[in-house]
């Protein structure tokens, strides 16, 4: 045999040799892919299940809510816990978030009020995890709870509809106001804006914003501070607002600041809150009016929340 012929020889063999190999790995390769693909679906498949049953327990926790005299509407709520079926299982969950919009609130005769509830729970214990009913008892460790009016229903309180809220920005510091202060609080110190009814000898069944009332007016910005008296919230002007943001400052004479002032204070009718926890502190949040309060450890019944 040639010394070609030879060669040949050899590389054929190991050519053939290395595709038996290659062809011998590829069953492993397959194994490996079909295992980590198995391990992915599993995976997605625990997390569906989870987020599905959490759905289905928070909106039974929802509707066990709706039963309180208080409620119209579903409150939003969201259980913290991960995983859940595992937290489910012990029937504890490490809290829960509790918001309630479109709740009916004393009001003028003539207007319909209305304000959000809102309640976050510590650690909380029930009966079941899986199902909580209206009577059950729910168990926390604590409570924070507050009652939120917007500028409109605020205003149809006070009277003045068409009053707006805005929280000044901290004065104290370059570049006040900006994304890093997040959303801006004061109880003292809120700007109100709004128009107001000057001393008339007639009087108007139309409030002061109406194109059809014929009194006189002001349209003006001042600010006010926020308290709770007797349970109940107090708005207090202590002075006309110039600036520097935005604001209206329509001339009123001197000998009538005070009764301009005197219409954008008032303590308010009382609001409900969450499981009737005792308001400590009223606040501005944005464009919002906040009473808030805080309970230790409490049993709470969905029904009268």
């Amino acid at each position: 045999m040639s010394g070609s012929a030879v060669n040949k020889a050899l590389r054929g063999g190991r050519g053939g040799r290395t595709r038996a190999a290659r062809g011998r790995s590829h069953p492993g390769h397959r194994i490996l892919g079909v295992g980590i693909i198995a391990v992915i679906v599993v995976t997605v498949a625990v997390l569906l299940t989870d987020t599905v049953t959490a759905m289905r327990t928070e909106h039974g926790f929802s509707r066990a809510l709706l039963a309180s005299p208080h409620l119209t509407y579903e409150p939003e709520v969201t259980i913290s816990g991960f995983p859940f079926v595992t937290h489910a299982r012990t029937d504890r969950f490490t809290g829960a978030v509790i918001t309630a919009r479109g709740v009916p609130v004393a009001c003028p005769p003539r207007e319909r009020c209305h304000a959000e509830l809102g309640a976050t729970l510590g650690p909380i214990t029930v009966p079941d995890g899986f199902s909580i009913a209206s009577s059950d008892i729910v168990h926390t460790d604590s409570l924070s709870a507050y009652t939120r009016l917007d500028s409109v229903n605020l205003g149809r309180m006070l009277g003045i509809v068409d009053l707006t809220v805005s929280t000044p920005a901290p004065t104290d510091k370059a570049g006040g106001g900006g994304p890093g202060d997040g959303l801006l609080r004061r109880s003292s110190g809120v700007v109100l804006t709004g128009t107001v009814p000057l001393p008339s000898a007639r009087a108007s069944t139309d409030p002061p914003s109406a194109s059809t009332y014929d009194g006189p007016t002001a349209r003006v910005s001042v600010l006010v501070d926020l308290s709770v008296v007797g349970g109940r919230l107090h708005v207090q002007a202590t002075d006309f607002y110039r600036g520097p943001e935005r604001h209206a400052d329509d001339e009123v004479a001197d000998d009538l600041r005070e009764n301009v002032l005197s219409a954008f204070t008032a303590t308010l009718p009382a609001l409900p809150m969450p499981w009737d926890v005792a308001p400590t502190g009223a606040h501005s949040e944005g464009s919002d009016v906040l009473l808030a309060g805080d309970d230790g450890p409490r049993d709470l019944r969905p029904d009268e929340f």
